[in-house]
């Protein structure tokens, strides 16, 4: 990821938690917090009720791609978690892909839409 680190620390997600903004859709919740710095520090939490743990970690992997290649769209200086809800489990990465989209563009942190429009 070009312009964006990993959220690791326990202490770290707590503070998006409690400072942050959630939005969610059916497949993803996403908290976002202005971190005041010029690069965006990204989370990704997969609950055991979602599945055992090549499920988890294949979705950990999917989210992380289809952020990855979609990095430039997004505002500069935030943390950003995604938590991923069991209905996640059996959709596909186009899906997964629309709903990352839509739960970023709902909480305005997309500079230019991934389809061209603007925000």
């Amino acid at each position: 990821m070009e312009f964006s680190e990993s959220l690791k620390k326990n202490r770290d997600f707590k503070t998006v938690y409690s400072n942050g903004k959630s939005r969610a859709n059916k497949y993803l919740v996403m908290y976002v917090m202005k971190n005041g710095t010029e690069k965006n520090r990204i989370g990704i939490s997969v609950s055991k009720k979602v599945g055992n743990s090549v499920v988890r970690h294949h979705l950990t992997r999917l989210i992380r791609e289809i952020y990855r290649l979609n990095e430039h769209y997004f505002k500069k200086g935030l943390d950003i978690i995604f938590i991923v809800r069991v209905n996640a489990k059996s959709i596909d990465y186009h899906t997964l892909e629309k709903a990352l989209i839509h739960v970023a563009g709902i909480h305005r942190v997309l500079e230019k839409s991934s389809n061209g429009q603007n925000e």
